[in-house]
């Protein structure tokens, strides 16, 4: 699988990354032994990018995650997680998360803070077992933007000079946050979420930009947009960015499919392979939570793309003429 290096840095991702949310339980539960066998198959599958958070399953996912890892050389593979949200013990009283389908043992705390930062870092490699993290992100900033950029940023850049983190950035879905974070500081990367899709091209108005001017790398992802993008054709109540899609989206993605399946084409065919056509998108990262998902996206995200699709996807009025696509 191919790899691309992320902005000025010196760290390098599969174009197929492993998102890890699946791991920590995100919308149904999700077993140690599972979760082993999913990891296991994306590693066989060619996958070498491991994207993870303290969010995430509370804890489950990073621990899981670290847990296959620690097998495997670690120059081998790269890895990512995130600070923003401290996690607190705390008696669960037979509770289940508010977010993830776990026992609720730990509440989550913002703090974009530098001790806020250092800390989380300080837990994520504890909880994960390794030496240190390839790449850390800011998370879901956008309602603690002005903290993060303030002071949780500096404190990334801290960890970079000492060589504990490889490249910085952000993770979120605001393209205007992300696109101030890339002007006003020296990020490597930002993993953009649902804002750079078959359905949603906004980022081309102002983050795509500013990070091709800026040398700054794009991971995107939920390119499927939390689920409508999925499947060959979409079903009524799909879900377009975690709520039902209004007919107006669900009419485009219809027709986005339409064209996909004239081309001998599927739709999440289709929607791995858009983003990757932009200079400045090195890498998509998907949420998998078993092997044969995992099997599947990757023979998907194999396959080949007639350069036509894109082609008549423009002249039906469904793809931005400001988007890079084929020859």
């Amino acid at each position: 699988m191919r790899t691309n290096r992320l902005g000025r840095s010196a760290v390098e991702v599969t174009e197929l990354g492993f998102g890890g949310g699946p791991l920590g339980g995100l919308f149904a539960p999700l077993d140690d032994g599972t979760a082993a066998a999913t990891l296991s198959a994306a590693w066989d599958c060619g996958i070498r990018y491991f994207d993870t958070s303290p969010h995430y399953g509370i804890g489950h996912s990073e621990r899981r995650t670290g847990d296959f890892l620690r097998g495997m050389p670690r120059g081998a593979f790269t890895l990512s997680t995130k600070v923003g949200r401290l996690l607190v013990a705390q008696d669960s009283r037979g509770g289940r998360d508010e977010s993830f389908h776990v026992p609720a043992n730990h509440r989550r705390v913002w703090d974009f803070s530098r001790d806020g930062v250092l800390r989380s870092v300080e837990d994520s490699l504890t909880r994960m077992g390794v030496d240190r993290i390839d790449l850390l992100f800011l998370h879901d900033a956008e309602e603690h933007f002005d903290t993060a950029l303030r002071d949780g940023f500096p404190a990334l850049a801290e960890l970079r000079s000492q060589g504990m983190v490889g490249a910085i950035g952000a993770g979120m879905y605001h393209t205007g946050m992300l696109t101030r974070l890339v002007k006003e500081t020296d990020a490597d990367v930002v993993m953009l979420s649902g804002r750079y899709t078959l359905l949603d091209h906004s980022a081309l108005d102002d983050l795509l930009p500013a990070c091709t001017q800026r040398g700054v790398s794009v991971l995107a992802a939920s390119v499927f947009n939390s689920g409508l993008l999925a499947t060959p054709r979409p079903t009524d109540g799909a879900s377009f960015d975690y709520a039902p899609a209004s007919p107006d989206v669900l009419r485009r993605a219809h027709g986005i499919a339409d064209i996909c399946e004239a081309h001998g084409t599927t739709l999440p065919q289709a929607a791995m392979a858009f983003p990757l056509c932009h200079p400045t998108v090195a890498g998509i990262v998907l949420g998998m939570r078993s092997p044969e998902e995992v099997r599947h996206n990757v023979a998907s995200f194999q396959a080949d793309i007639p350069e036509r699709l894109w082609a008549d996807l423009r002249e039906a009025g469904l793809l931005d003429e400001r988007a890079p696509v084929g020859a």
